[in-house]
């Protein structure tokens, strides 16, 4: 009988162990080991997911250069971050806008090391993945007439001086952190930081060789559809896992985000359905994302209707920022990073200071829980994150212009299509 009790008990202690690690404040297997899969989640949104959506929306001529250039990025922003964008980002500092080079190759963190509940070298790794994506959703304004070279300077630099300081002041314990503002994965942190930067990057270029006289089709919607499915999978590591534990909140992430994916994907289809007549696969595909992008800054913040209203508006704003706003304002963002990541995110900012409630995350509420001042807050943290990108973003263009000779391609190279003559390869053989 003591056997049997004995044996119950470990096996009850075994059962428990990462919730009687967390109540001491140290590691928790529970939340490191959904830590690690989100990060592993979120790595596949850039050179899978976000190379398959982008590329399949470029023309066939410049496909494999779109992804490659999606690939580079994630490969520059994986070491640059290692190096010294982490330190830059999370280092303490007492500035409250950078961090510092304490961290400089990880100087100081150990493999015993815990931030939280979960490792550091784990929470390293997940950050460094939103870092990755951020500069590589950039490139959708960039498509069909960047340099190769250009780019490779401009993400090393970008990741540095504008992602790097964004991220220190909302996340890093920087002026946003203190001043309240909400973003829970990363509104004006990766999106409007991001989308701001492919507008400037987009005005720089100048329009490609033809836009507005010719048709500029996509090489292949059902690779971006596939694309879409791959980003909306990853995206569930990138919101649920932003609460960096495994519990309530993760789980309310996970639910609003799909959620707010699915209602932003319908409204886009059924405006464009009701205005074009035609209800376009890469319509559906990209109300999804935008319902994505939507609901990234209030994931952990906001309950079931709440992320509802966010995606349906979200799909609103991203048909008008897509099929309206650029047409209308005559600019080339490409593949429409502007148009879906920086305005969405910019109404997921201020949607968080509406809808978010105490009930999921508890000190944290918008105007519709008793707090109109959160809309203030997050306000003052949009124009803060547009105009700090827009400005930032343009120096470190024409600092790149002057080590590269310039951004944008030749003009031969441009309308043979950037395959061939960058690479040197063909995405398809054509008859």
């Amino acid at each position: 009988m003591r056997l049997k009790q004995s044996l119950l008990t470990l096996g009850f202690l075994i059962f428990n162990a990462s919730t009687l690690f967390a109540a001491d404040g140290t590691l928790d297997t529970g939340d490191t080991a959904w830590v690690t899969i989100s990060t592993a989640l979120v790595m596949m949104m850039t050179p899978a997911g976000l190379a398959l959506f982008y590329g399949g929306m470029s023309r066939y001529k410049n496909i494999l250069n779109t992804m490659a250039m999606t690939l580079v990025a994630y490969c520059l922003a994986s070491v640059v971050w290692v190096a010294w964008g982490y330190s830059l980002a999370f280092g303490e500092s007492q500035s409250l806008l950078i961090g510092n080079l304490k961290h400089f190759m990880l100087s100081g963190i150990t493999t015993a090391s815990v931030s939280g509940t979960i490792p550091t070298l784990i929470f390293v790794l997940f950050q460094m993945t939103f870092a990755c994506i951020s500069v590589a959703l950039i490139l959708g304004s960039a498509v069909d007439r960047m340099k190769f070279s250009a780019w490779i300077i401009f993400s090393i630099l970008w990741i540095t001086f504008v992602y790097a300081p964004v991220c220190n002041w909302v996340w890093g314990g920087g002026w946003m952190h203190k001043m309240g503002a909400l973003d829970f994965a990363g509104g004006n942190v990766v999106h409007i930081n991001a989308g701001v930067s492919g507008l400037v990057l987009a005005l720089v270029l100048g329009k490609r060789k033809g836009y507005g006289k010719e048709a500029m089709i996509p090489s292949s919607v059902a690779f971006t559809a596939l694309g879409a499915g791959l980003l909306w999978f990853g995206w569930f590591g990138f919101n649920a896992g932003s609460e960096l534990a495994a519990d309530g909140v993760a789980a309310s992430a996970f639910l609003v985000t799909n959620t707010a994916a699915a209602a932003a994907g319908l409204a886009w289809l059924f405006i464009e359905w009701k205005i074009s007549k035609k209800p376009t696969l890469l319509g559906l595909a990209s109300g999804v994302i935008a319902g994505l992008v939507g609901i990234t800054p209030a994931a952990g913040f906001v309950p079931l209707g709440g992320a509802m209203v966010i995606g349906v508006v979200a799909g609103g704003i991203g048909y008008f920022g897509v099929a309206v706003l650029k047409n209308r304002l005559g600019y080339d963002d490409s593949l429409d990073a502007f148009g879906i990541h920086g305005l969405c995110g910019i109404w997921g900012a201020m949607a968080t200071g509406l809808f978010a409630s105490p009930s999921i995350t508890e000190g944290a509420a918008g105007l519709f829980y008793g707090n109109p001042g959160q809309v203030w807050i997050q306000f003052v943290s949009i124009v803060a994150t547009i105009a700090f990108s827009g400005i930032a973003t343009l120096i470190v263009i024409y600092i790149t212009k002057l080590i590269t000779g310039g951004l944008r391609v030749e003009k031969d190279d441009e309308l043979m299509g950037l395959d061939n003559a960058l690479h040197g390869e063909r995405a398809f053989e054509i008859e």
